[in-house]
């Protein structure tokens, strides 16, 4: 499951691969998006910023009180028809612009980042779903499926990443063509592999 990606790009050229409408948000999103971070999502037509991760309730073993929500970031194609997902994959789908996707790779304890581009595409667009919540305003999931390709070689599911002429097939198509939508990338991809610490996560911003 992905749970670091990268969109580093500024904010207008993001808005103006997608021909998004009105301003690109000037809310403070970080480079490096993480389970209940604030990211950019294309949806509706217009570039928004959005908390990555369904709020999930959780609460105490041993107390029974409830704790702070858990982001559920990652949606599995083939759960799409369960409560958590349905509506929202039926009525509110949208794209998520991404620079660069990572997995962790290794050993437990020493796990270390793999990231993930598409060589032809210094942007692209990875399938989500979004809603809005009590807890965290507008939020989004991203889908994923089945690894293929360099990806199977670390993880066993990736991103839906969708070329640019489905775009609007995800987004305002129906829900068996977004579903026909939801297979493992053909087009060409790179691996990047690093000696950066998974656990680096607790430097993030």
């Amino acid at each position: 499951m992905c749970n670091l990606y990268r969109m580093d790009r500024a904010g207008s050229e993001v808005a103006k691969l997608f021909g998004t409408i009105g301003a690109a948000p000037t809310a403070n999103v970080p480079a490096e998006i993480y389970p209940g971070y604030p990211g950019l999502v294309v949806a509706g037509g217009e570039l928004r910023s959005m908390v990555w991760g369904f709020p999930l309730a959780m609460k105490s073993k041993r107390t029974g009180a409830l704790l702070k929500p858990r982001p559920v970031n990652n949606t599995r194609s083939d759960k799409l028809d369960s409560f958590m997902w349905r509506y929202s994959f039926a009525e509110r789908r949208c794209l998520i612009p991404i620079t660069e996707f990572a997995e962790a790779e290794g050993p437990a304890g020493a796990k270390t980042r793999s990231w993930f581009t598409l060589p032809d595409q210094a942007i692209f667009a990875a399938a989500g779903i979004w809603r809005e919540t009590d807890e965290w305003g507008s939020a989004y999931s991203m889908v994923m499926t089945e690894a293929d390709g360099v990806v199977a070689t670390v993880h066993d599911r990736m991103p839906v990443l969708l070329h640019q002429d489905d775009w609007r097939r995800w987004t305002d198509g129906s829900v068996e063509e977004a579903r026909g939508l939801c297979t493992p990338y053909r087009g060409a991809m790179a691996i990047r592999r690093t000696d950066e610490l998974w656990t680096a996560r607790r430097n993030a911003p």
